[in-house]
């Protein structure tokens, strides 16, 4: 059966604020009803608020993603009191500013089960329902850094790395079983959200997003895209492009290059909020903090790689049929030279 009002009805893992938040809000505005799983009670209550002031119906689950028992009774209780999951997407993730040996083994641990393990959560979770019926998608979200690893972020990179080949893993085994349940990535550049007002942080400087920065309705954009137009893969940001093209042509120098620049590029001289490591506890618990940060400044509103994918379909038609058409014509000349 269809949601209990009619629509599709999407959920949202760390869906409170960023990325996630602006996910939620662009499914609302495409006329989707929403289950929100994050753990702040007051990112929650405005998510929520977003998605009923779209003319949607929307369910709050406070849920730590790294607990897998957890999730799984959130996505039955979405399918009790929404109905049926259309779309499963994994935004939830953890993150720090600080040197791989200066990040206790607790810390590490705690990084990788909310960003790795959020997300085979959350898949698993999906799947449970999507497979029996044959039908549904689950959206990965990624980054750039799934395929080139940058200073201070070892935590976020191997887990983001791992997502990668879990996601990739999973989409052969539905194609295996010849499954139309559709599993997808979309990988993202540096953004304007308030993680860097609230990640694990050592660095001396205040943290910042590695330029050039995008705002965060751009992949939710993408990821809406993905939901409706299923592909293996998306990228968001020209950044992101030149990062996973740098990495396959010249490897070793994109290790100089990172090792030496973007230690200092992480970090911003402004005086800017610190709300606390959100780590163990939310930092969203009684203020809602919503979609963006602090750099909205120099944050970008639109991108060319994201608009190419999203119409490389009509680009490509467009081609070939003017490419049949310039060959009907010179074909037509040539005839009549004849």
């Amino acid at each position: 059966m269809p949601s209990r009002t009619g629509r599709k009805l999407a959920v949202v893992t760390g869906g409170t604020a960023g990325v996630g938040r602006a996910t939620v809000r662009e499914f609302a505005a495409r006329g989707y009803d929403v289950a929100v799983l994050a753990r702040g009670r007051a990112g929650l209550d405005g998510a929520v608020k977003d998605v009923e002031e779209a003319g949607g119906s929307a369910l709050a689950i406070p849920t730590d993603v790294a607990d897998h028992e957890g999730v799984r009774r959130a996505a039955e209780q979405v399918e009790r009191e929404l109905g049926e999951i259309d779309v499963w997407v994994n935004v939830a993730f953890a993150g720090a500013l600080t040197f791989f040996w200066d990040t206790s083994p607790e810390e590490y641990e705690r990084m990788t089960r909310v960003t790795y393990l959020g997300q085979v959560n959350g898949t698993r979770a999906a799947l449970a329902h999507m497979r029996p019926r044959d039908r549904g998608v689950v959206v990965n979200v990624g980054s750039a850094m799934a395929y080139r690893s940058i200073p201070l972020q070892s935590a976020y990179c191997g887990a983001k790395h791992a997502v990668k080949g879990f996601t990739e893993s999973v989409r052969t085994e539905l194609i295996h079983e010849r499954s139309k349940v559709r599993i997808c990535m979309i990988q993202l550049p540096g953004l304007n959200t308030p993680q860097f007002n609230w990640n694990l942080s050592r660095m001396p400087k205040h943290p910042q997003p590695v330029p050039p920065v995008f705002q965060p309705e751009l992949p939710a954009k993408g990821i809406v895209f993905l939901a409706e137009h299923p592909r293996r893969n998306l990228w968001v940001g020209l950044s992101t492009a030149y990062t996973i093209l740098g990495e396959r042509l010249a490897p070793a120098f994109m290790d100089f290059y990172l090792g030496r620049k973007v230690v200092q590029a992480q970090q911003t001289d402004e005086d800017l909020p610190r709300w606390g490591a959100n780590l163990d506890e939310p930092s969203d618990a009684t203020e809602d903090r919503g979609a963006h940060g602090a750099f909205g400044e120099q944050a970008h509103g639109r991108d060319p790689v994201l608009w190419l994918s999203r119409h490389r379909r009509a680009l490509l038609g467009g081609l070939t049929a003017t490419a049949a058409g310039l060959g009907a014509v010179a074909a037509l000349t040539g005839s009549r030279g004849r």
